[in-house]
């Protein structure tokens, strides 16, 4: 009994600590995202004239903000679970992990990109997309797992340590990316029948569901992680 009271307390004062450590370093990355986020912003208004162009930034939570930039929406979300790398990573055989197992746990961050006006109009059925997701540790270490350049520009999990600077980068690159990925019109088949209600709700609200189109999946051969 004795030792397995030990054996309890030595994963509390590790492990749960540990994972204390890192989502308490997430969510400040979090925060700092938001404010880079904001600078950014100012930065872009200062050479646009166009008040139909949006930039602007909404709260929704501590956990959640949404970016209105042009025709599109950059919806950030803070998972708030901790996340160990499976056992079969590449990564466990790096230096850096070997060295020290808790640099495999992670928390994350996720940006998927929206229409704007599927917010605007509150059309529920419109799809977004993941287009990147950020995996912090204890250490202020990161990865990014991604679509375009977010897909290999901070891979290197050793040498990828945060700053501003860095976060500033991951969100212009996020920006650009949403900015020229454009809508293509839906298959004729998806469109081609209405409903009676959703005729009558035309009027308020597109029903056929909307979306830009992406077609990907993270998958194990893209470089998954989960």
């Amino acid at each position: 009994m004795e030792e397995n009271t030990k054996s309890i307390l030595n994963l509390l004062l590790t492990k749960s600590a540990l994972k204390q450590d890192i989502s308490e370093d997430t969510q400040r990355t979090f925060k700092e995202f938001k404010e880079q986020v904001r600078i950014e912003l100012k930065e872009l208004k200062k050479d646009v004239e166009d008040d139909r162009i949006r930039l602007n930034l909404v709260e929704k939570g501590e956990n959640e903000f949404h970016v209105f930039i042009g025709s599109d929406v950059l919806v950030f979300q803070m998972h708030t679970n901790v996340f160990k790398l499976p056992d079969d990573n590449p990564l466990w055989k790096t230096p850096y992990l070997t060295a020290n197992e808790g640099n495999g746990y992670f928390g994350l961050i996720h940006i998927y990109n929206f229409l704007a006006e599927s917010f605007i109009q509150g059309r529920i059925n419109d799809t977004g997309y993941l287009i990147g997701r950020m995996f912090v540790n204890h250490d202020g270490h990161f990865i990014v797992e991604g679509k375009g350049q977010l897909g290999f520009l901070f891979r290197d999990l050793e040498k990828g340590e945060l700053t501003n600077e860095v976060i500033r980068h991951i969100i212009q690159v996020s920006f650009a990316y949403a900015l020229d990925f454009d809508l293509f019109t839906p298959p004729y088949e998806l469109v081609h029948e209405l409903s009676v209600g959703q005729v009558q709700a035309l009027g308020n609200m597109l029903q056929v569901s909307t979306g830009k189109r992406l077609g990907f999946k993270y998958k194990a051969e893209d470089g998954e992680f989960f």
